[in-house]
């Protein structure tokens, strides 16, 4: 995940150890990702569609609590940096530019339990919850 797009954390309780821990999201044009910071387990999204007019946020039921959450990031249609809404489901993962609109829907692809090996170094924009 080389592209700079969506990098933030959000702190509650793990789906898949129970625990109060940091869930590290990134998202970028070829997928999204979620990952706890205590287990390692994680969520990976590939992209369903993109859309630049669309209104509202997909938000479908799932299993566990909906985050609607906001990530400051570049968008990669207006090149603008400012907020964007997150909407991130058991199935779904939706990122949307207040500025222009643009929205990049993702669909849920596959589960894994383990350290995720990816952007290990990286920078998270969001400080660690105390």
């Amino acid at each position: 995940m080389n592209e700079r797009f969506i990098s933030t954390r959000h702190r509650t309780n793990c789906y898949h150890c129970g625990e109060d821990a940091d869930q590290i999201i990134k998202a970028v044009s070829a997928q999204a990702q979620v990952i706890c910071s205590n287990c390692g387990a994680t969520r990976i999204f590939i992209p369903r569609f993109e859309n630049t007019g669309a209104v509202g946020v997909c938000t479908p039921l799932g299993r566990y609590d909906v985050w609607n959450l906001e990530a400051g990031a570049w968008c990669k249609n207006c090149g603008v940096a400012g907020p964007h809404d997150l909407v991130i489901g058991s199935s779904h993962f939706t990122t949307r530019c207040r500025n222009c609109g643009y929205t990049h829907f993702y669909r849920f692809n596959l589960e894994y339990v383990d350290r995720c090996p990816i952007d290990e170094e990286g920078e998270v924009s969001a400080p660690r919850a105390p």
